[in-house]
């Protein structure tokens, strides 16, 4: 939480702007003194205003309380990483995944944001060119999407996570199936 800053001396200081009157009177200094104690942090957020704005920069309550204002969660919940690092990676990427959402791509990125581990994706969908009409249709005749994860170390929520995910960033015509196992382990020698 912002508060008042211990030994925080403001960046424009009162006592400064005084009459002339008032520079040689102790009460009236030491009255100013008190409110620049209290104006000082006020003084600093607005000097450093645009790094509060910058999730790599901005302390981590802050960036929580950004988060939530422009709709950071991958899943679309009301719940954000805990993790600081994870945090700042999704409100960095919170106005470009608003973007692209919907497509195969968004759901890609938000799945890979909140796991960390891209998916294997399984659409029925597809886009293609003919220059005479009526050729062939692409992609499946009903629609589907399967996402298929695989992590080091399944949880048991995990599959549920995941689904609450889908169901946020998937298109929203689109029926969907998800599957969550436990990645393949290599050693290497």
């Amino acid at each position: 939480m912002r508060g008042s800053v211990d030994g925080l001396d403001s960046s424009v200081p009162l006592s400064d702007m005084l009459p002339a009157v008032f520079a040689e009177d102790d009460l009236a200094q030491r009255f100013v003194a008190g409110l620049d104690e209290v104006l000082a942090p006020i003084h600093n957020v607005l000097d450093c205003l645009d790094s509060y704005f910058t999730p790599s920069l901005a302390p981590v309550d802050f960036t929580r309380w950004l988060g939530e204002w422009v709709g950071a969660a991958p899943d679309g919940g009301p719940d954000l990483p805990e993790d600081p690092a994870q945090l700042r990676a999704a409100v960095a990427a919170a106005v470009r995944l608003h973007r692209i959402r919907g497509t195969r791509r968004g759901l890609e990125e938000a799945v890979r944001l909140t796991f960390g581990v891209a998916p294997e994706i399984a659409e029925s969908g597809g886009a293609t060119w003919d220059a005479r009409p009526l050729g062939p249709f692409p992609g499946g005749r009903r629609p589907s999407l399967h996402v298929k994860l695989r992590l080091p170390n399944p949880g048991p929520h995990d599959e549920h996570r995941l689904e609450r995910l889908v169901a946020a960033a998937r298109p929203a015509h689109m029926p969907y199936t998800v599957q969550v196992t436990e990645a393949e382990r290599t050693t290497d020698r």
